[in-house]
């Protein structure tokens, strides 16, 4: 499964993150490989990852935005034995690291505004060892270099990706992959 996602995000680097179902509907449609779901809930989160699988594309859940569970363990088991979900993604560190013992591929989430929140990625990523690290705001290309300085875990530059340049600049910073919810972004 591992080699897939990398295959994945070789053939296309642009992931499509949707917040709602007229996003999902044309997320489907694009060639990005993968899809990030990042607003759904316990009723519909089944039918949205089965809508993503059937279209061939990889199904990653942020579990910290699943509504109608917690931000516990049970979220994953429910998560696990209700979809075909290939990962998660999450801030949360305990999360992560217990994603990868219900075989999810796992993203960690971090939101870089400051250097107290550059100084910690290392300690949360010791606690999540995670398979992807998602950096927040993706336009920030010199933050993405001091991170992929930081670590060699998988970078995925999010928020804020909103023209080709902006793409272009995560890439030669060190991104692996570019996840938006900005749709014209996905036709790149």
């Amino acid at each position: 499964m591992k080699e897939k996602i990398y295959q994945a995000m070789e053939e296309n680097p642009i992931i499509a993150a949707v917040k709602n179902e007229k996003g999902l509907e044309e997320a489907i449609q694009t060639d990005c490989n993968i899809i990030f779901i990042l607003n759904s809930n316990i009723i519909n989160i089944d039918n949205i990852v089965r809508k993503i699988k059937s279209h061939n594309k990889l199904a990653f859940v942020h579990i910290d935005l699943l509504e109608g569970t917690s931000n516990q363990e049970v979220a994953l088991e429910f998560l696990k034995e209700s979809t075909n979900a290939d990962g998660i993604i999450s801030t949360k560190a305990q999360m992560v690291r217990a994603a990868k013992n219900y075989g999810f591929f796992t993203i960690h989430r971090f939101f870089v505004v400051d250097s107290f929140s550059f100084h910690n990625i290392d300690k949360q990523i010791a606690n999540s060892n995670p398979h992807f690290i998602e950096v927040l705001p993706g336009g920030m290309s010199k933050m993405i270099g001091w991170v992929k300085d930081k670590t060699n875990i998988p970078i995925i530059a999010s928020g804020l990706v909103c023209e080709k340049d902006d793409v272009v600049t995560a890439l030669q910073a060190g991104a692996i992959s570019i996840s938006t919810t900005n749709n014209e972004v996905w036709y790149m």
